[in-house]
C-alpha cells in the first residue's frame, strides 16, 4: 500500500479516538489551589470563594465552607431547595466556553443534600477571567441528588457560542433516574433551554435503557439547531423469572430545538420527549 493511502486509512481508524479524547478533555477537575491559566496570582479557590465566601482547605485538602451566596434556580423561582448550611467537596468541574464571542469559564460545585428538598444543591457559576477574575452569574442546577456536567459537556452552536449540558441523577438497585438540562448563556447570564428526562430499569428478565445523544445543525439562524435523540432500548437477558420478558426492541425519539428570532429563544419542534417523560413517570 502506498504511504499516502496508508496514512489516509490510519486517519480514518484513529479519528473516532481523537473525537473521544477531545470530548474527555473538555471538562477538567483541577486542584482548587492551582493557578488559573495565565493568571499566576489567582487560583480556582479564589473563584470558588466568590460563590462560597468562607470556603477553605482543611488539613486533609478537603474544602469546607458555609452557605453559598444567594442565587436562583435555573428552572425558575418555584424550583429547587435551600442550600446546605455547611458544604464540603474535594474538587469542582471546570469547563471553558464561548459566550457572545467572549471567553468564559464555568465551574460546577455539587454541594450535596438540601435540607428541604430531595434534589440536592449544585452551583453552576460563570466567570470572566480575561483580566481580574469576576463572577458574572451563578445558579442552582440541581434537579436530583447528584449533579455534574454530562458528556460532552458543551455543544458549539456557532463560532461565538456554546450550550452547556448538565445532568442530575439518582439510582437504586434496579432504577436510574436522569434529568438533563440544556443551558445557554446570553448577556453573561444562564438561560434554560429545556430539561430532558430519562429513566433506566434493570429488572430480573430484562433491562430498559434510555441513552441521550446531541447534534448541532447549522440552519442559518444566529444559533444552530440542537437535535436531541433518546434511544430507548429494551433487552431481555435470558434469565428465568416469574414475569414474561418483553421482546427486544429499540426506538429513537428525536426533538430539534431551533432558534426562534421573534421570541428570542430556542423552541422545540415536538413534544415527543415530554410524552416520553410522562410514560417514564408511570413506571417509577
Amino acid at each position: 500500500m502506498k504511504p499516502t493511502l496508508l496514512r489516509f486509512f490510519l486517519a480514518l481508524i484513529l479519528l473516532p479516538f481523537l473525537w473521544t479524547t477531545a470530548g474527555a478533555q473538555a471538562v477538567s477537575f483541577p486542584d482548587l489551589g492551582s493557578a488559573l491559566p495565565g493568571l499566576k496570582d489567582f487560583t480556582y479557590l479564589d473563584l470558588a470563594k466568590m460563590v462560597i465566601p468562607d470556603l477553605a482547605a482543611d488539613k486533609d485538602g478537603f474544602y469546607r465552607g458555609g452557605l453559598p451566596i444567594e442565587m436562583r434556580h435555573i428552572e425558575g423561582p418555584d424550583s429547587g431547595g435551600s442550600p446546605p448550611e455547611t458544604t464540603g467537596f474535594s474538587s469542582a468541574s471546570v469547563l471553558a466556553i464561548k459566550a457572545g464571542g467572549k471567553d468564559r469559564l464555568t465551574m460546577l460545585f455539587d454541594l450535596g443534600d438540601s435540607p428541604d428538598s430531595a434534589e440536592g444543591y449544585a452551583v453552576l457559576a460563570l466567570y470572566d477571567i480575561t483580566g481580574k477574575p469576576k463572577l458574572l452569574d451563578a445558579v442552582n442546577v440541581a434537579n436530583d441528588r447528584s449533579t455534574s456536567f454530562r458528556e460532552p459537556g458543551k455543544l458549539s452552536v456557532g463560532k461565538n457560542d456554546d450550550v452547556l449540558i448538565v445532568m442530575s441523577s439518582h439510582f437504586n438497585s434496579s432504577q436510574n433516574y436522569v434529568i438533563t438540562p440544556l443551558i445557554m448563556v446570553r448577556d453573561d447570564k444562564f438561560e434554560l433551554i429545556d430539561m430532558i428526562y430519562t429513566f433506566d430499569e434493570n429488572l430480573c428478565a430484562y433491562s430498559r435503557k434510555q441513552d441521550v445523544s446531541f447534534q448541532t445543525i447549522a440552519d442559518g439562524q444566529p444559533f444552530a439547531a440542537i437535535k436531541v435523540t433518546v434511544t430507548d432500548a429494551t433487552m431481555p437477558n435470558g434469565e428465568s423469572c416469574d414475569d414474561t420478558p418483553p421482546v427486544a426492541s429499540s426506538q429513537e425519539i428525536s426533538v430539534a430545538y431551533r432558534w426562534d428570532t421573534k421570541a428570542s429563544r430556542y423552541a422545540k419542534d415536538s413534544d415527543a420527549l415530554d410524552k416520553l417523560a410522562g410514560e417514564n413517570a408511570k413506571r417509577f
